[in-house]
């Protein structure tokens, strides 16, 4: 799901369970390839851990708000607040590794 500037704070920081973020950049061949990941780990985590995406080129307030300089970029949001954070291309093992650590961290 992409969310967008104004749907940051009810989407993410308002959210009953924690929120894995993605930071993208259309021009970034990673970001595109870890598109089909991401479906694919959102309906695998639904209801445990909601996974989002935010464009920073369109959407550069969020993206300046948590000093977002290289994408992708993921950050992990519980109760408001940034509990994880990475850079960098991740395979799918590493991302659901990174879920699974949060969820174990939270629980």
């Amino acid at each position: 799901m992409e969310i967008r500037d104004r749907d940051f704070d009810r989407e993410v920081l308002k959210s009953d369970i924690p929120v894995l973020v993605e930071f993208w950049g259309s021009w970034c061949p990673p970001c595109q390839k870890e598109k089909y990941i991401l479906e694919k780990l959102r309906d695998e985590y639904k209801g445990r851990m909601k996974i989002v995406t935010i464009n920073v080129d369109r959407n550069p307030r969020v993206a300046y708000r948590y000093g977002i300089k290289c994408v992708p970029t993921y950050i992990i949001f519980h109760r408001g607040e940034a509990i994880h954070s990475d850079i960098a291309a991740k395979s799918e093992g590493q991302l659901r590794e990174m879920i699974e650590e949060a969820l174990r961290k939270i629980a």
